[in-house]
């Protein structure tokens, strides 16, 4: 039987309630699957034929050690997402790649340490760190809030993180789409309720993805994650065997980036009919199992 391991980590086995149902799909297909942590030094990661990256979700707070182990991991076995892809893809500098190629995203502008703190005067925005996820020390603030807003980009700053501050799109009310692809092929895609609800309060408690509804994206939403992904393409190679392209809609209605994942994003499956089996299959190709 083929092996594959679904890499995760502590917070992935409390908190992803679709690891089991994955694992137990894969059996029932003949793979031997398993979910395994990510910084569990015992476990045996060459003797897995793939290792897909699933949940690991802690990553953010071990930037440089998940790096590391991507890179390990991927010397010795197939690994999906591929280091480089996780390289690129873990820290949201990528969005200004994206831009550059004429991918219409969120303005973004990113503030490394040691670097002046200069923010837009009117507007609500969002300051955040660019290695994140799950709105993990991210805020939003109003324009009579930017001394609170500038502490918190030297907040980063000090950590050592580089600070990104975008403005808040008002249009998140409408909702976030989410298009989830498989093996390159378009999935399925829910929208999601805004996050950053209140403003001035730092909250890494909050719900990541509240409200959840199917959605049918329309035609210019399925050509701007098209072009998202062919852009990462060029940039890195590939896209991996999933992705998830959050969009949001701009002040004119039109859509744009607000992120792209490609290392470990939640994909949805269980709410999303036949997706588990659409995952299932396109893992299975990867070890050559009918």
């Amino acid at each position: 039987m083929p092996r594959v391991a679904l890499a995760t980590d502590a917070s992935g086995i409390a908190h992803d309630t679709e690891l089991p149902v994955l694992v137990a799909a894969l059996r029932a297909r003949g793979i031997d699957a398993t979910a395994a942590r990510w910084d569990d030094a015992g476990f045996d990661w060459a003797a897995q034929d793939v290792v897909v990256i699933r949940s690991t979700w802690e990553y953010t707070s071990r930037a440089a050690e998940f790096l590391a182990w991507a890179d390990r991991v991927d010397a010795v076995t197939s690994l999906h997402s591929p280091a480089r892809v996780v390289r690129w893809n873990s820290d949201k500098r990528y969005l200004a790649e994206l831009a550059a190629l004429a991918v219409p995203t969120v303005p973004t502008r990113f503030i490394a340490p040691g670097e002046d703190v200069a923010l837009p005067e009117h507007g609500d925005i969002v300051v955040k760190p660019s290695v994140s996820a799950g709105s993990r020390n991210s805020a939003r603030y109003t324009s009579t809030q930017r001394a609170a807003a500038e502490a918190h980009v030297r907040l980063l700053q000090e950590a050592g993180e580089t600070a990104m501050v975008q403005p808040y799109m008002d249009r998140i009310a409408d909702g976030e789409r989410a298009l989830v692809f498989l093996g390159g092929r378009f999935s399925h895609a829910l929208c999601k309720g805004p996050v950053l609800t209140d403003t001035g309060r730092i909250d890494n408690e909050r719900t990541p993805h509240p409200d959840l509804t199917a959605h049918v994206p329309d035609a210019a939403e399925r050509d701007l994650a098209a072009a998202a992904l062919a852009a990462a393409a060029k940039v890195v190679g590939t896209t991996g065997v999933y992705a998830r392209v959050d969009l949001v809609r701009g002040a004119d209605g039109t859509p744009v980036v607000m992120e792209l994942e490609l290392i470990e994003p939640n994909l949805f499956l269980t709410v999303s009919p036949g997706g588990v089996d659409r995952f299932v299959d396109v893992v299975a190709r990867l070890v050559g199992t009918p």
